[in-house]
């Protein structure tokens, strides 16, 4: 049976996350919603990258199965969806290919801005504090020495494992924004956010190098800092094989 991709972006401002949920609308609840009405026909998508309440995307992922052709219909479906989804594009791949599991890496950059600034208020998080950049980049260089990252997990996740490898990650500061650059074959349940909030801590004094370290090596999730909040995140890039 021939399987789709469908490459969204979104604001997630209003969406209890990607996924479907119960009693809570979601990203994936409104695509499907799209999907039957102008298809006239149901699908199950099944999703690339989870994102939390709250988060963006620029590029994500679904796929689902179909028995009948199905053509490119962005134009239309994008007329059916809320203004804060839009879909870029819906193509065939093999029917073996998985949204999820062949994603070769997923780059994600939380923004934050340290000036009241009501445009970026739904896209970032307002930080009035001074932050030492160099001691940020430290922090973010020491997270490539690293493959287990389970202090920077949520409680109460299913996954089989918390090893995670670290390609990219660093700070910059530029045009008034500061912002945290990562890219990794995976990421667990809160993790950008926990990397950032505890790295921000680090730039702020609060912990050495050291203890940031020592946080990382503990696998204890009760040690890391968590509380930024979730409209700074974006899930910016989901890298996928070139398929054929």
């Amino acid at each position: 049976m021939p399987r789709y991709f469908v490459e969204v972006s979104y604001k997630g401002t209003q969406y209890s996350g990607f996924q479907v949920q119960e009693n809570a609308n979601s990203i994936q609840a409104e695509v499907e919603k799209a999907l039957k009405i102008y298809y006239r026909n149901g699908v199950e998508l099944t999703g690339s990258s989870r994102t939390d309440a709250g988060v963006h995307a620029a590029q994500n992922y679904f796929h689902f199965d179909s028995a009948s052709e199905i053509a490119d219909a962005s134009y239309h479906l994008n007329a059916i969806l809320p203004a804060d989804i839009v879909i870029q594009r819906i193509f065939e791949v093999p029917a073996e290919a998985h949204c999820r599991f062949d994603a070769l890496s997923r780059e994600y950059v939380y923004t934050i801005y340290q000036h009241k600034n009501p445009f970026l208020e739904d896209r970032a998080y307002f930080y009035p504090f001074a932050a030492d950049l160099q001691l940020l980049q430290s922090a973010a260089e020491e997270l490539q020495l690293h493959t287990d990252f389970a202090s920077f997990s949520k409680r109460n996740t299913q996954v089989k494992t918390t090893l995670c490898t670290i390609n990219k990650s660093f700070w910059e500061n530029k045009d008034g924004l500061l912002t945290y650059h990562v890219n990794g074959n995976r990421f667990l349940r809160g993790m950008v956010r926990g990397l950032v909030g505890t790295m921000l801590r680090v730039g702020r004094g609060k912990i050495t190098l050291e203890q940031f370290r020592g946080i990382i090596e503990s696998q204890d999730c009760s040690k890391a800092d968590f509380a930024v909040p979730p409209q700074g995140l974006m899930l910016m890039k989901v890298n996928l094989p070139a398929y054929k």
